[in-house]
């Protein structure tokens, strides 16, 4: 799979037109460089777009995880086991989502992470579709679909993020 991948600097004072949504609703999302540091926070719009304009944007194994709440395969993704150190940011709207300093091998063949970047750029819903309660990630800027929070991951906080690779895009730490 092929991901386009794009580096968004953002000014405090001006958000890129291309990043504004078109309802209106807006929320606070926190911005790294590409070795995680923070850069600041900026309240922006939530990006909202049709089906159509999603398939434009995204591959068909994007589009089926973020847009539809897919999942791949265990152990197929193309993150599973990056060890390499950078930024994890949404595949649909470049927001930061995960810092490789957080991630951790859990041998469940997805990547795995015990806390977001930021807590304000993911949110989490209640999933039932299985049949058992679970906490769905999402990336907060446009709801895209990224995986499941469950409370059996590490130290210090004891969450496994579990997160699908078709999600992401990776920004390799500079130097």
């Amino acid at each position: 799979m092929n991901i386009t991948r794009r580096w968004f600097t953002l000014s405090l004072s001006v958000v890129p037109f291309a990043l504004k949504a078109a309802n209106g609703a807006q929320i606070k999302i926190s911005y790294f460089d590409k070795s995680g540091r923070p850069t600041g926070a900026l309240t922006v719009n939530k990006i909202v777009k049709t089906e159509e304009q999603w398939r434009e944007q995204l591959t068909s194994a994007q589009f089926e995880v973020t847009r539809h709440r897919g999942t791949e395969r265990a152990f197929t993704g193309k993150y599973a086991k990056t060890k390499d150190k950078g930024v994890y940011q949404c595949v649909c709207c470049f927001t930061p989502l995960f810092h490789s300093s957080t991630k951790f091998e859990s041998g469940t063949g997805w990547p795995s992470f015990y806390a977001p970047i930021a807590k304000e750029n993911v949110s989490t819903s209640v999933d039932t579709d299985i049949g058992v309660e679970r906490n769905e990630v999402h990336c907060s800027r446009c709801d895209a679909h990224l995986g499941h929070v469950f409370d059996d991951g590490p130290q210090p906080t004891g969450l496994r993020y579990c997160m699908n690779s078709a999600s992401f895009n990776f920004i390799p730490a500079e130097g």
